[in-house]
């Protein structure tokens, strides 16, 4: 079975009108049949919402959020779209043990991950975004109220203080993507639970706050967490200079960032020529397990 740790398919009906059990658009490659000639059986759909005053590319167009209640209602919209598909959710381990056991190729399930935790009003109603499925929250996209983020580092918040000790409560999993720098260190200072990092390529290889650092891979894998490679363009290779692009990436470059990651973990891996020969026969969607 394939995992694929973060897809926004809510955000993109509900913005682009890109419905999920049809077809894909022309352009995109990811829908429910898509998924399921591919083989994945387990997918991290999220909760995103943009914020309207983000210092990085709008990419929801009008679809923006200036209050935690705007933020809220746009989450719960999401929610509502999810449940409209009929896509079972993992809700706890007993779950997914049953999930995997009785999997079969064009079955799909999903953990629900929020991306930026703006529409949790307040840490204390936490608890209405786990009953609705939530098991994945990450604090950040850009900044949020709880902690500081892709293109406006910073952070945490006491309010995200507060947040984090709810999710301890609710035996939630925390998230790091888009995390800014500090945030990430304060949190891993006091974050007591499980760990990842859905979807963060390596900073030594495409520098910005947006990659993850050597240190923190290391740290998410001693804590036993999981880090999975993001295949944007931009996250997979460095820009030649401020006004030329990096060139289109290759699965190649998927594989240097699983193998640094690994390195960063502490694995035994390919060397680089090795795991560039294998790069051709490698699955096109990639889980990196760093324990």
């Amino acid at each position: 079975m394939i995992v694929d740790a973060h897809l926004d398919i809510a955000f993109n009906a509900l913005t682009e009108g890109r419905g999920f059990d049809s077809e894909p658009a022309p352009g995109y490659v990811v829908s429910r049949p898509a998924l399921a000639r591919a083989g994945v059986g387990l997918v991290f759909p999220t909760i995103y919402c943009s914020p309207a005053r983000s210092g990085g590319p709008k990419v929801a167009g009008p679809y923006t959020y200036a209050t935690p209640r705007e933020a809220y209602l746009m989450g719960r919209a999401q929610a509502v779209y999810y449940r409209s598909l009929g896509l079972d959710l993992v809700r706890d381990r007993e779950d997914l043990d049953a999930y995997v056991k009785g999997w079969r190729r064009g079955r799909l399930a999903g953990v629900l991950l929020m991306e930026g935790a703006d529409p949790i009003e307040d840490p204390s109603r936490l608890g209405a975004w786990t009953d609705l499925g939530v098991r994945i929250v990450g604090l950040a996209w850009s900044r949020t109220r709880y902690s500081g983020g892709t293109w406006d580092p910073g952070g945490l918040t006491e309010l995200g203080v507060s947040l984090l000790k709810a999710m301890r409560r609710k035996h939630l999993v925390l998230d790091l993507s888009h995390m800014a720098q500090q945030a990430v260190e304060e949190a891993l200072a006091i974050w007591k639970g499980p760990v990842m990092a859905s979807h963060s390529n390596a900073r030594e290889l495409v520098p910005g706050e947006r990659q993850l650092a050597a240190a923190t891979v290391a740290e998410v894998a001693g804590r036993g967490g999981v880090v999975g490679i993001s295949f944007a363009g931009g996250h997979l290779r460095r820009r030649k200079s401020a006004s030329q692009p990096a060139g289109r990436p290759a699965l190649a470059d998927v594989v240097d960032h699983v193998v640094h990651h690994a390195r960063s973990a502490g694995s035994a891996v390919l060397p680089r020529s090795s795991a560039r020969g294998v790069a051709a026969v490698k699955p096109a969607r990639a889980e990196v397990k760093v324990t």
